[in-house]
């Protein structure tokens, strides 16, 4: 399909969509979303998302890990379930998983724990991570530096740093997720700044829906409420800052989703 998109990171499991998934799905195929990945945060949301996956085979995929705001309830127990979920063939990265000081909803060495023991999965399953980051850059870097060589991959979801944090990721070959904090030109000036340096090859984009809603989207949706049809707005603002031509852009990105996470 010309023009096609793939959401590497939406929230499909979130108690938001329950009413209606459906008819968010079906406004994602109409807006030339074809393929989804979706987002595990705990055990049981990564259950959750699996189950979803399972239920549209060609359409969705998931994750399964623990995010950094959930980092204290992981234990050793969650080791075998979560290696169970990523051994699904539809389950396709380890994460979200990473560091999170902004919040600091677990303890920060309960959130390094989590971190090193997630990629220490990634590396033994094979999959790559689906990273996340929001004020911890340098203890982030420093773990991931530690792990790197034995990982299939990893994309620092939800990117929204300038251009030094950008090329700190670069140097760890990560790929990068944009979402609609690239339409605030608030908040989102240091991505904005950053989006042309990202290489094509190593570029993909996501909405993170039910979250971050372009903030320029018209009409504005009366619930804020993001979804996965609004990908299309945003891949045409990262294409406006870089330059390039939508068509190309979505051709680029959906290729490399499909390289990166082994979509079939």
């Amino acid at each position: 399909m010309s023009g096609e998109l793939i959401d590497i990171g939406s929230n499909l499991t979130h108690s938001s969509f329950a009413p209606d998934l459906m008819e968010v799905l079906a406004r994602a195929e109409g807006a030339r979303v074809t393929r989804q990945v979706v987002t595990g945060a705990n055990l049981a949301s990564s259950r959750a998302a699996a189950e979803l996956a399972g239920r549209h085979p060609g359409t969705l995929w998931s994750t399964a890990g623990v995010h950094p705001h959930h980092a204290s309830e992981l234990d050793p127990a969650h080791g075998p379930a979560l290696r169970k979920l990523l051994g699904l063939p539809r389950v396709v990265a380890v994460g979200e998983c990473g560091l999170d000081y902004f919040r600091d909803l677990s303890p920060r060495p309960a959130q390094r724990a989590a971190f090193v023991a997630q990629l220490e999965i990634a590396a033994e399953c094979g999959k790559p991570v689906f990273l996340h980051q929001r004020d911890a850059h340098e203890d982030f870097i420093a773990i991931l530096a530690e792990h790197r060589s034995v990982l299939a991959g990893g994309v620092a979801h939800c990117f929204t740093g300038g251009p030094r944090e950008l090329e700190a990721y670069l140097v760890l070959d990560l790929s990068i997720g944009v979402t609609g904090w690239v339409c605030d030109e608030r908040r989102g000036a240091a991505l904005r700044e950053s989006v042309p340096r990202i290489p094509l090859e190593r570029l993909m984009i996501e909405t993170d829906s039910p979250y971050l809603l372009p903030r320029d989207l018209e009409p504005r949706p009366s619930s804020r409420r993001n979804e996965p049809a609004y990908l299309a707005h945003i891949a045409r603002a990262v294409a406006a800052l870089r330059g390039e031509a939508f068509e190309d852009l979505a051709e680029a990105t959906t290729r490399n989703a499909v390289r990166f996470f082994r979509l079939s």
